[in-house]
């Protein structure tokens, strides 16, 4: 997602994962369960290290959750230690918490690094997940606050180019940098094997991504050179474009993120220019925030094949009760519970480059309720430009512009079914741009589009659940568009 060229003049005038893995409490309001581990691993070559995994659940859950690990790396071609698990499922039949033996198994010759442990728990539609990491050594190092990180890209005006943390130092990915003309936009596709790259000059592009990182060039998807801002939806079935020409189009497109030429593609009108779109995880709803015309929230049919996948009628919120108010950003909890919208001018000013406001909506079905309050929530700035509620759900943070060249910041709530309970600030560039979790779930990505640093990739401290601490920050010149991670 991004910021248009209209909102950012409105706002302008106005190391070793550390706590690698999940530390947070379980999220209310709906039926699932939650993945956490007991740490990270330290293992030397020709051996092994284990993991306990605990599955918890919560709101009364009960089922056979089905137990996978993945071994990723972002190291050049390495021989990876292998995983498994003992028990591969768990049977929740009442309140109590059942665990697993995450194993790391290495070799002779596995090559010496770290390495993101992924485990996966599936029970039908549910899903949850925790990460931490394994370091293979033959000294007494263990997996500390030197980071190491999944694969990102960062979309600039006139490229977009992919990243790692590597030893706590930002590293460009071999054979990532495409140039690109006029960029506007960037998405990814759910599998994390191809993005979307949006241009004044090309329209919507398909890139590859190959098993390093590395970006290949294909077609156009669609030829929108207006685009503000483009997402997939989950279900990995339609590219969701939205345009300064007042639509919303959606493109059929295959799972290898092709244009589907065997499906029509639908473009109704909105009823003002978007700025930035989202979609539920489970593909239900799509949010559209729309400046001074407020935030339409669309029903979609991610399986519809023989006609519109739009509902018949949007539902249009008008901004706060503010005659300049503004709805700039929008973003989608992971389990559809909450719809989150970031307006400039949502509060009183009181002098202090804060009446920016996080409005909260709880989701129910194609209902959409406002939470209960006096006011919106203080986003912690004049421009709530992007929210990012993170994987587990328990926390969502915003990033906040407080005038041209004044330093901005990211600001965290702790989130629960029915309220958000203010977090901590932690500085970022002025005018930010956009963030991203990386697939470790260990970092939070943010990138701005002007003023320095221009980069901040954050960690999240392991004493205090949710605060966020700067580990890595470039100052290189760019004017940065978005950030997308790979999943």
């Amino acid at each position: 997602m991004k910021i248009g060229s209209w909102a950012r003049l409105l706002l302008a005038a106005a190391p070793m994962l550390a706590g690698c893995g999940n530390f947070w409490q379980a999220p209310g309001g709906s039926t699932s369960f939650t993945l956490t581990n007991s740490g990270n691993i330290s293992v030397a070559q020709s051996s092994t290290g284990t993991s306990t995994i605990t599955v918890t659940p919560a709101n009364s859950f009960t089922g056979t959750v089905a137990l996978t690990c993945a071994v990723t790396s972002s190291l050049s071609s390495p021989t990876s230690p292998t995983c498994s698990l003992s028990s591969t499922s768990v049977s929740i039949t009442g309140t109590t918490a059942l665990t697993s033996t995450l194993t790391v198994t290495t070799a002779s010759g596995t090559t010496l690094g770290a390495y993101t442990i992924k485990v996966t728990g599936t029970s039908g539609s549910l899903a949850g997940s925790t990460s931490l990491c394994a370091e293979v050594s033959n000294s007494s190092g263990t997996c500390t606050s030197a980071s190491t990180s999944g694969n990102f890209y960062i979309l600039n005006a006139d490229s977009i180019k992919g990243y790692s943390i590597q030893s706590g130092v930002l590293t460009a990915i071999t054979g990532s940098s495409e140039t690109v003309t006029g960029a506007s936009a960037v998405a990814m596709g759910p599998s994390g094997n191809f993005l979307y790259v949006a241009s004044t000059s090309s329209g919507i592009i398909l890139y590859t991504i190959s098993s390093t990182g590395a970006l290949t060039a294909g077609s156009q998807v669609y030829g929108d050179t207006q685009s503000q801002s483009i997402q997939v939806d989950p279900s990995g079935k339609w590219l969701i474009d939205v345009s300064s020409g007042g639509t919303i189009n959606a493109i059929p497109i295959t799972s290898t993120g092709a244009a589907d030429s065997s499906r029509s593609i639908y473009a109704p009108a909105l009823s003002g220019i978007p700025i930035q779109v989202a979609i539920s995880p489970n593909s239900a709803l799509i949010a559209v925030a729309m400046g001074s015309t407020g935030t339409e929230v669309i029903a979609f049919n991610a399986n519809a094949t023989n006609g519109s996948p739009f509902g018949a009628n949007p539902i249009l919120y008008a901004p706060e009760t503010v005659s300049t108010g503004s709805a700039a950003s929008v973003a989608m909890d992971p389990q559809s519970r909450l719809l989150y919208v970031g307006e400039v001018n949502a509060l009183p000013n009181n002098g202090n480059n804060n009446t920016g406001g996080l409005r909260v909506f709880s989701i129910s079905g194609s209902t959409t309720t406002e939470f209960t309050y006096s006011a919106p929530y203080a986003s912690g700035g004049l421009a709530p430009h992007f929210i990012l509620p993170i994987a587990s759900g328990n926390y969502v943070y915003v990033a906040n512009g407080k005038g041209n060249g004044v330093a901005g910041n990211v600001t965290g709530f702790a989130v629960t079914a029915t309220a958000l309970t203010t977090g901590s600030t932690v500085a970022a560039g002025a005018q930010p741009a956009g963030m991203a979790e990386d697939s470790t779930g260990s970092f939070v990505f943010e990138v701005g589009s002007s003023g320095s640093p221009y980069f901040d990739a954050y960690t999240f401290d392991s004493n205090v659940a949710g605060q966020l601490n700067s580990q890595v920050t470039s100052t290189s010149a760019a004017s940065s568009k978005a950030i997308v991670a790979a999943p």
